[in-house]
């Protein structure tokens, strides 16, 4: 189990920075179209490419993220019935909905998903919009999203097992700390206050 342990440690670190690098996509998206729409309005020019890679960056953070907002414990649960159990109970439930729900829905998606990737990116698949882009980096999320999903699931699997055996402490419980959006917010006006020094 200490093995498993460590594992989990590595992957919990890796989706920990994932989720710090993709909330700079949700912004890079906002960016892109504001620009999009200033420039459409005062030059009257647009580009479908414009609208297609805030598609490809808005679907990139949604599927890199997952594995991190599991990692957060931000995924959706009835909580109104998960919350009236024993905290062993609720393990238990999380055990069986990480071995029959979520590891075969990774799988699945895997399965199917990455032969999808491949073909866009033997054939070079364009977008059929006029100016669109090249279909396969959108394609390449679904694999990378998941095979990320997928591992925190392990990672979170192999924590509630530990727990059950008293290894380690309770896993669900949150560490107060800034979120994501905080630390971009803080860093964009740390950036702010050094251009108005300069």
């Amino acid at each position: 189990m200490r093995g498993l342990l460590k594992f989990s440690n590595a992957v919990d670190w890796l989706n920990s920075q994932v989720g710090k690098w993709v909330i700079w996509l949700i912004l890079a998206s906002t960016v892109i179209s504001g620009v999009n729409a200033i420039v459409r309005k005062v030059f009257n020019v647009s580009s479908n490419a414009y609208l297609e890679v805030q598609w490809y960056l808005f679907a990139a953070a949604f599927l890199l993220a997952a594995g991190y907002t599991l990692l957060q414990g931000e995924h959706v649960k009835i909580d109104v019935i998960y919350t009236r159990f024993s905290k062993r109970n609720q393990m238990w439930i999380d055990v069986f909905g990480f071995i029959f729900f979520l590891m075969p829905m990774c799988a699945a998606i895997l399965y199917y998903g990455t032969p999808f990737f491949l073909q866009g990116f033997r054939s070079g698949e364009m977008s059929s919009n006029a100016g669109g882009l090249i279909r396969w980096p959108v394609y390449l999320m679904i694999p990378i999203g998941f095979t990320l999903l997928m591992l925190q699931g392990l990672s979170e699997l192999i924590k509630r097992l530990a727990f059950l055996q008293g290894l380690i402490p309770d896993p669900t419980l949150k560490a107060v700390a800034k979120t994501a959006e905080e630390e971009l917010a803080e860093e964009i006006r740390r950036q702010a206050e050094l251009q108005g020094k300069a």
